[in-house]
C-alpha cells in the first residue's frame, strides 16, 4: 500500500482549566498524591456550553489553515472518539458541515478509545487508497473527547486522570513515503465506559497491559521499516501516566528525551492525546520536515497501535 506523509497539525483545548488542589476540594486526594502516581497536575474540561464538536472543529480548521489547502482538497475525514456528542451525527459529519468539506467522501467517528486516533489513521488510509482515481489525496483525521461529561466526580481512582480537548492532523497520501502501521485489540474489560455511565478503570491491569503493548507496536513498526529507535526523532506515546511512559523507556533501553510528555498539563485525554502532543511539538518548532515520528497508543477495548510516520514539507 502507498505511504502516508504528515502534512500538518492544529489542537484546541477547552475553557475550563482544573487544578489538583481543585479536585482536592471536590474528592479525598490531593495534588501530592495525583502527581506521584501520575505525572498529572492539571488539565482541561469543557466550559458551560463547550462541546467536542466546537473542539473538533477548532482543531480541525486550524490543521487546514496550516497546510496551505482548501476544504475541497480533503479526500475523507476520519475522528477518533469514544464521547461524541451524539449518537448520530457523527462528530466527524458536524466538523464536514461547518469546514464546508465536500459531500462525496466518506466521513465516520471511530471509536478505539485510546488507541482511536492511530486507528483513525489506518482508516484515512485504506479510504484514500480505495478511491486511487480522486484526485483528492489528503485526510483530516482528528481525536478528540468529552470525557470531563462522563466521569463520576466522586471516584479518585478515574476523576483525576482524565480531561478534555482535541487534536487534528493532515496527512497526504504518496506512493513513496515511508509509513508503517501496526493494530491490535484484546476484548477486555479492564477499562469501562457503560452508555450513558460513568468511566471505570482497573488502574493495576491497564498498567500491565499498557507496558507490553506500547513497546511491542513500537517494535512491530520499526522492524517493518527496517529502523531502530536510534533512527527516531521522537516518540509521542498515548499520555496516560508518566510511569507507563519511564517504565517503556527503561525496558528499551532508550533516550527519555526521545519520549515527548505533556500529560502533566492535560491529563489523559484519550484519543486526542497523540494529536494534541503532535500539535505541541510543531507549535514549539520541534516537528520539522524529514522527521521520522513513531506514535503509540494503548487503551480501553483494549486496543493498542502504533506507527512510524515523515513530516513533510514545512507547515507541520
Amino acid at each position: 500500500m502507498k505511504g502516508f506523509e504528515l502534512i500538518s497539525t492544529g489542537g484546541a483545548l477547552p475553557g475550563r482549566l482544573v487544578t489538583n488542589d481543585d479536585l482536592s476540594r471536590m474528592v479525598d486526594t490531593s495534588d501530592e498524591w495525583i502527581t506521584t502516581r501520575t505525572g498529572i497536575r492539571q488539565r482541561h474540561f469543557c466550559a458551560e456550553g463547550e462541546t467536542i464538536t466546537d473542539l473538533a472543529v477548532k482543531a480541525a480548521r486550524q490543521a487546514l489553515e496550516r497546510s496551505g489547502l482548501s476544504a475541497a482538497d480533503i479526500g475523507c475525514c476520519v475522528c477518533g472518539t469514544l464521547s461524541s456528542q451524539y449518537a448520530s451525527p457523527s462528530t466527524a459529519c458536524l466538523v464536514q458541515r461547518d469546514l464546508g468539506l465536500a459531500e462525496d467522501i466518506p466521513v465516520l467517528d471511530v471509536n478505539a478509545a485510546c488507541s482511536g486516533f492511530i486507528y483513525g489513521v489506518g482508516v484515512a488510509r485504506g479510504l484514500l487508497a480505495t478511491r486511487e482515481n480522486d484526485p483528492r489525496r489528503y485526510a483530516l483525521v482528528i481525536g478528540c473527547e468529552h470525557l470531563s461529561r462522563l466521569m463520576d466526580m466522586t471516584d479518585r481512582s478515574t476523576c483525576v486522570l482524565f480531561g478534555d480537548g482535541a487534536g487534528a492532523a493532515i496527512f497526504e497520501l504518496t506512493g513513496d513515503a515511508e509509513f508503517a502501521i501496526d493494530l491490535g485489540a484484546r476484548g477486555d474489560m479492564a477499562i469501562t465506559t457503560p452508555a450513558g455511565g460513568p468511566i471505570g478503570m482497573d488502574g493495576r491491569a491497564v498498567f500491565r497491559f499498557a507496558v507490553d503493548a506500547l513497546p511491542r507496536s513500537l517494535g512491530a513498526v520499526l522492524a517493518a521499516t527496517g529502523h531502530t529507535i536510534d533512527d527516531l526523532d521522537w516518540v509521542v506515546c498515548h499520555q496516560a501516566n508518566s510511569r507507563i511512559i519511564d517504565h517503556c523507556v527503561k525496558k528499551l533501553q532508550a533516550d527519555p528525551d526521545k519520549f515527548y510528555k505533556n500529560m502533566d498539563r492535560h491529563g489523559n485525554t484519550s484519543a486526542a492525546s497523540i494529536p494534541v502532543a503532535l500539535n505541541e511539538l510543531a507549535e514549539q518548532g520541534r516537528l520539522t520536515p524529514g522527521m521520522r515520528i513513531a506514535c503509540i497508543g494503548f487503551g480501553g477495548g483494549l486496543t493498542w497501535g502504533g506507527m512510524v510516520l515523515k513530516v513533510k514539507g514545512s507547515k507541520a
